[in-house]
């Protein structure tokens, strides 16, 4: 299966040789490795030629956003399947061969997406974000395989709305039908979180892989969007509302997304106030719809709108408040779930 590569990358010398060192490190080796310099100001240029020579094709570019630079080797590649990888993200050396698998298993697939953990400080997280998923959200998967491999046969775009555990560094995709969409949506500019939209039209179109085993790293650090969860969850609002007035066939999920929308901006906006961003906050909750404006986030706003030192001592307090009743919902539920292990004991004699 022969499967291009395509790495968008600008101003990360640093950290893009670990990145094309895990991908020239696959045990299925990619067909071609295309770099996209968007317009770095770095020595990104220099140190891929040096490094890599012939091994890595070069594309450099005027700045355009990773939508552009993504679009712009899919527009050179060659292979019959793509795979996206960010140029400060790593892939375990057997990713491209699981999504390899998962085509010969189902050859109509449009696209795929493997599970992933985070990356902080060299130290990998325990958790997966497929984990994370809400109660029924891989429901309906039909197994290919027993290593993890499957796939949805029906849109899954309702699921996503709600909880989006994709990634462009996860995913390949048939690279005829991505240009047939028109690659990657570029109509959203450089909202952050800007493959939202790109994955949400993907999910429209079964039937769509899935590999259940954490086979990339998404790395953390101060210079990524991703990092930025307030940012995220205002840009995946605005794409959300975006490509419901571009996309006809959303249309009938208007409602769904509005309540999309209005939850990741009230957390949005807890976030902005737990950092003391008052002007976020301030911002924030004047795009919130009445419904979503309950009296917590009520208080909240207008102590943002206070002047110092009142708005100060404030916010001190209500994020005191907030830890504390945290800690006690906490204890309530650890003390819940004690009462009902003692009763499944109590009940089951031969337990333990």
């Amino acid at each position: 299966m022969e499967i291009s590569v395509i790495i968008p990358t600008w101003n990360r010398a640093a950290l893009l040789p670990e990145t094309l060192d895990a991908v020239f490190a696959q045990t299925h080796p990619p067909l071609e490795v295309i770099v996209v310099d968007d317009g770095s100001t770095d020595q990104t240029a220099e140190m891929v030629t040096e490094r890599y020579g012939a091994r890595v094709r070069l594309l450099q570019i005027a700045n355009g956003g990773d939508l552009a630079a993504r679009n712009a080797g899919l527009a050179v590649a060659s292979g019959r399947l793509v795979a996206f990888c960010d140029s400060d993200d790593l892939w375990r050396p057997d990713f491209l061969a699981a999504m390899a698998a998962l085509w010969f298993a189902e050859p109509r697939l449009r696209a795929a997406f493997a599970d992933f953990v985070l990356l902080r400080d060299g130290v990998c997280g325990t958790s997966t974000k497929f984990a994370d998923a809400p109660e029924g959200f891989w429901q309906g998967l039909r197994v290919l395989a027993p290593e993890g491999l499957a796939a949805f046969d029906k849109p899954i775009v309702e699921r996503v709305i709600g909880f989006q555990p994709f990634f462009p560094s996860a995913m390949v995709a048939d690279r005829q039908f991505l240009l047939a969409l028109g690659g990657w949506d570029a109509s959203v500019g450089r909202t952050v979180g800007t493959d939202f939209a790109t994955i949400l039209l993907l999910c429209e179109h079964p039937p769509i892989g899935i590999v259940h085993r954490p086979l990339v790293m998404i790395r953390k650090h101060p210079g990524g969007y991703s990092a930025d969860v307030q940012a995220m969850n205002l840009g995946d609002a605005a794409i959300l509302e975006h490509v419901l007035a571009r996309r006809p066939s959303l249309r009938p999920l208007d409602q769904l997304i509005a309540e999309s929308v209005a939850r990741r901006r009230v957390q949005a906006l807890e976030i902005a106030f737990a950092r003391q961003d008052h002007a976020a906050v301030r911002g924030i909750w004047r795009l919130l719809p009445e419904p979503s404006k309950a009296w917590p986030l009520r208080m909240k706003a207008g102590v943002a709108a206070w002047r110092s030192p009142w708005r100060d001592w404030a916010v001190r307090g209500l994020l005191a408040i907030g830890t504390l009743r945290a800690r006690v919902s906490s204890g309530r539920a650890a003390r819940r779930a004690a009462r009902c292990e003692r009763s499944g004991r109590a009940g089951n004699p031969a337990a333990g």
